[in-house]
């Protein structure tokens, strides 16, 4: 199934009240093991590549592996860059393929990442690739990204509002409480702010730094208006326990086949567990 774009699978989640997941990828076994549990839940899927993909297997390996995934995927995928730096960096993936763009100006003041959000914006809309954007910082480190406790920041309703007029984004990456990577605790949701956010903007919404966030939380954050959720932890950790395990128990074997076989199982399982969280089995 050709790819899509984040409208046309956000679209019918926001109308519904389920979110899409997002998962991201960085080789083969990532790849096969996030289609494989949406075509087995019937589901729409977001494939993202990080900072941290393009710069270990290469945008050209991203693209043909997804590729070929996608020949003999019968549910909707898009193609998403996550945390996109720069105007330059996102041309290259729109001319590689990519149907859906993020562009982070979240470390700027407001008026400039309004200037840097728009400028993506009136490139890739011509070319019918949509684009995310994210208001407010969200604390943590995913690859190559850092931001402290102290530099985060929750994003401010009305901001969001200015921000959405000013830029037209398709998608929007709200700071309610999130962070990406490992949580030190359990993270506590600002759904007042949330709340407040969809009541000025009716702009579908995204959750990053969802892994670690406890399921009763993220359902009632999708509930109130989020449609994207970000997972990338839980695969890793889903990958690397499966991996030790394996190899710990089995130490004679070298065949790397072997050795992945049972990580990509353990990291299929986690995306079809996020899907049926998210509500968007048979949504396909």
């Amino acid at each position: 199934m050709p790819f899509v774009t984040l409208r046309e699978v956000l679209e019918d989640a926001q109308r519904n009240k389920y979110a899409v997941g997002a998962f991201n990828t960085n080789n083969m076994e990532i790849v096969q093991a996030i289609i494989e549990a949406a075509v087995e839940e019937r589901a729409p899927v977001i494939l993202q590549a990080s900072q941290g993909a393009l710069k270990y297997a290469g945008i050209d390996y991203i693209m043909g592996l997804v590729r070929a995934a996608e020949k003999n995927a019968d549910v909707p995928i898009v193609m998403h860059l996550d945390h996109g730096t720069d105007f330059d960096q996102v041309m290259m993936c729109l001319r590689k393929g990519f149907t859906s763009v993020m562009i982070d100006g979240s470390k700027h003041p407001l008026e400039d990442n309004i200037a840097i959000t728009r400028k993506v914006v009136e490139a890739a809309h011509p070319m019918g690739v949509t684009v995310e954007a994210e208001l407010g910082r969200i604390g943590g480190t995913e690859d190559d990204i850092h931001v402290s406790e102290s530099e985060a920041a929750f994003t401010v309703p009305e901001e969001a509002k200015t921000f959405i007029e000013q830029t037209n984004v398709d998608a929007l990456a709200v700071a309610i409480g999130t962070a990406h990577g490992v949580y030190k605790g359990e993270p506590k949701l600002r759904f007042e702010r949330l709340k407040r956010i969809t009541e000025l903007i009716d702009t579908p919404l995204v959750l990053h730094g969802a892994s670690g966030v406890p399921e009763e939380a993220v359902r009632k954050a999708i509930d109130m208006g989020i449609c994207k959720v970000n997972i990338d932890t839980n695969i890793r950790q889903a990958f690397t326990k499966a991996l030790h395990e394996y190899v710990n128990d089995n130490p004679e074997v070298f065949d790397p086949r072997k050795i992945l076989s049972p990580a990509r199982s353990a990291m299929k399982e986690i995306v079809k567990e996020k899907i049926r969280l998210f509500g968007s089995s048979n949504r396909a």
